[in-house]
């Protein structure tokens, strides 16, 4: 099998952390702080796992002084097991990784009792072979967390476009708003099938209620307007790195009108995003 590897590496406050995060929400397997001398043994289980893990990425660290030489030793066993890996270097001036540090009121690594700028200087110093060997340097001085991981998904996301992952929730007030909900839509403003003899122990997913509903006054409408209340979201996500949405339907109980309008809404959306959808009290009552 073929085993695709990437260590992030770089200047300490440059984003090594938001570049894992990154690397995890593309689909990696993301090792963080992985000692060097550990790189092989981490390759070795992914060549054995059968396909399980194709995508590895390693972020290391500057811990001692070996640093450089361990790393560089590990890279070459790597490749004697026949696997390329790539080496993605984060850098940033030393203006803005003072500014970093100050806020997060944490020491540099290198700079042992001495100040941060001889920290950096230190480490920038020790990684300065690291970084003209890397297949791709980033300079994160001018890039916010959401341009950040849009880089890394230029990168590493590989050939399919990228999609929010985006669930439909339908859900019914008598049991309280879904609090993580990103929008939450009403739809009880229509006619409730609950009043309909026929229809009451059915639910949203049944013909008979899905079409009584559907042909209300006002639903093509909602339906319409939620949609392309959705695509604009999703435009917007996209350019704003936000990966995760929660989109709710409700009516009273969560059993007819929110199911089938959510259902409905669900494929309209068709492959413009990873769609989820998931009926939160249905069968509750």
């Amino acid at each position: 099998m073929t085993l695709d590897l990437v260590v992030v590496t770089g200047l300490s406050g440059a984003g090594r952390s938001t570049a894992a995060k990154s690397l995890e929400d593309l689909g990696w397997f993301v090792v963080d702080n992985l000692p060097p001398g550990l790189l092989p043994t981490m390759v070795d289980l992914g060549l054995r796992s059968n396909g399980a893990v194709e995508r590895i990425a390693v972020v290391a660290d500057v811990r001692s002084r070996a640093f450089t030489s361990d790393l560089q030793t590990a890279l070459d066993e790597v490749r004697s097991r026949g696997v390329t890996p790539r080496l993605l270097f984060l850098e940033s001036t030393d203006e803005v990784l003072l500014r970093r540090f100050d806020s997060v009121r944490r020491p540099h690594p290198m700079q042992g009792e001495g100040r941060i700028t001889q920290g950096i200087s230190d480490e920038r110093l020790l990684l300065q072979d690291l970084r003209g060997a890397a297949d791709l340097v980033l300079d994160t001085s001018r890039l916010n967390v959401h341009h950040l991981r849009g880089k890394i998904a230029e990168a590493f996301g590989g050939l399919a476009p990228l999609k929010v992952q985006l669930t439909v929730l339908s859900f019914g007030y008598k049991y309280g708003l879904p609090v993580d909900a990103d929008v939450v839509l009403d739809c009880r403003f229509l006619p409730n099938p609950h009043w309909i003899d026929e229809l009451r122990p059915q639910t949203g997913l049944d013909a008979p209620v899905r079409d009584f509903v559907m042909a209300q006054a006002g639903a093509a409408e909602f339906l319409d307007s939620g949609a392309r209340l959705l695509a604009l979201l999703l435009e917007g996500y996209l350019r704003e790195d936000k990966p995760f949405g929660l989109f709710a339907i409700g009516c009273t109980g969560g059993k007819h009108r929110s199911v089938a309008m959510a259902t409905a809404l669900a494929a309209r959306l068709g492959s413009s995003a990873d769609v989820t959808l998931t009926h939160r009290d249905l069968g509750r009552e």
